[in-house]
């Protein structure tokens, strides 16, 4: 009984998609904008800081990034702007 049960756990652990449980949400939505306000913080700590995906918000994330200001960033409000935050909060 207990070999069964071992080869069941190895076969179940094998299948997982890697990362599973970890799922990154799809950017530009509310869940992915509040998993890069979890991972960056734009507030003080004390419940004070910008709306959550408003463009304030987007400028204090560019500013963590050390990206705010440079050139031929992508709009803020363009899903490009969301895949290249997406991709640098990934690389940090």
């Amino acid at each position: 009984m207990k070999t069964w049960l071992i080869i069941l756990l190895v076969l179940v652990a094998v299948n997982l998609p890697a990362g599973a449980g970890s799922e990154v949400p799809i950017p530009c939505t509310a869940e992915w904008y509040q998993f890069v306000e979890h991972q960056l913080v734009s507030g003080d700590g004390q419940g004070h800081g910008p709306d959550i995906g408003s463009d304030e918000w987007k400028s204090v994330i560019e500013f963590k990034l050390g990206i705010r200001g440079q050139s031929g960033l992508p709009a803020r409000d363009s899903e490009d702007w969301c895949q290249l935050i997406d991709a640098m909060v990934h690389d940090q």
